[in-house]
């Protein structure tokens, strides 16, 4: 079964946070989510998410891919925590997945996870200036190599989704897709 970390900060965007793990799970696949610190986070709209776990009682655990959700000042804190930017670089040498949606993607950008590939992310979160070696497009998706990165809420299932075809298949996200009814 693929295993799969989703790290929760005070002031992600939780429709990001929900939807990814929510698709995920309805794929079969075990989500763990874990807070930077002990507790409730409060996402940027209020809502109160409960992590599975704080995030140092799964620092040693292995993980097929990690998935920042994003969301101000979510993704600063996410950012500014060493414990992410090793998570990331672990995974990335172990050849496993690393995603990001909103203004996550400049977490990969600050760990070096995206010289050489092409990202995306929410408009102006990333200075072209700063991203030397990433090429930014304005797609809603973008996938390269093991790295996955989104634009914003509005593209969050689109994220979810090619997040299970990456781990599991097309046929796997086709049957997560159908039973949701998307246009």
């Amino acid at each position: 079964m693929a295993r799969v970390l989703v790290p929760l900060a005070n002031g992600c965007e939780e429709l990001e946070a929900v939807t990814i793990i929510d698709l995920l799970r309805r794929a079969g696949v075990e989500v763990v989510t874990a807070g930077l610190a002990d507790g409730p986070v409060t996402a940027s709209r209020g809502v109160v998410l409960l992590p599975d776990q704080p995030l140092d009682a799964v620092l040693g655990e292995d993980f097929d891919m990690i998935v920042l959700p994003g969301g101000l000042p979510g993704a600063d804190h996410l950012d500014a925590d060493p414990r992410i930017h090793t998570l990331l670089q672990r995974m990335a040498e172990q050849g496993r997945y690393t995603a990001a949606i909103c203004a996550a993607p400049k977490v990969l950008l600050n760990a070096g996870l995206l010289d050489n590939h092409k990202a995306t992310a929410y408009p102006g979160v990333i200075d072209a200036s700063d991203a030397i070696g990433a090429q930014l497009l304005d797609d809603p998706v973008v996938s390269d190599g093991n790295v996955v990165t989104s634009r914003g809420p509005g593209t969050a299932m689109d994220f979810a989704l090619t997040l299970i075809e990456r781990l599991l298949g097309a046929e796997q996200r086709r049957a997560v897709e159908q039973p949701l009814l998307r246009p």
